[in-house]
């Protein structure tokens, strides 16, 4: 949304937007790899399986009532 936004603007240029827009990207994904492979290597799978459910379901049900 805030990238639309920065492309939106007459002042931004494009292409800073385009190479910002995709350095976060890029910076987001290895800050997930990094943080998955240290979890993944002190957790079992079967518990993160189950983490990750709980958070799914009370998520959408934080979703649900809050609509």
């Amino acid at each position: 949304l805030a990238t639309m936004l920065f492309a939106a603007d007459k002042e931004s240029s494009k292409l800073t937007v385009f190479l910002a827009a995709s350095a976060a990207l890029i910076v987001a994904s290895g800050l997930g790899v990094l943080v998955g492979s240290f979890v993944s290597e002190y957790i079992n799978d079967r518990y993160l399986h189950y983490v990750a459910g709980i958070g799914f379901i009370a998520i959408g049900t934080f979703t649900l009532y809050s609509a």
